[in-house]
């Protein structure tokens, strides 16, 4: 079963591995596996980020004005 988790605890975590491995004082494996988390993290946030994007869009079509410069368009 996944877990689902919110961009901001996604980010959160994200930056917590981000901070322990740019301290340098973890053991060559445990490296290993924060990075893997922070990989799994990383993907996880652009997806939640880029559905969000999606919405934006969905909502803009219906007739809103939303700027391009909001949806990093420009």
């Amino acid at each position: 079963m996944t877990e689902v988790i919110t961009f901001s605890k996604a980010l959160k975590k994200l930056k917590d591995v981000v901070e322990k491995l740019n301290k340098g004082d973890l053991e060559l494996e445990e490296s290993l596996r924060l990075y893997e988390e922070g990989a799994k993290l990383h993907k996880e946030c652009l997806k939640k980020l880029n559905q969000t994007k999606l919405k934006f869009k969905e909502i803009d079509k219906k007739g809103n004005v939303i700027s391009d410069h909001l949806l990093g368009d420009s």
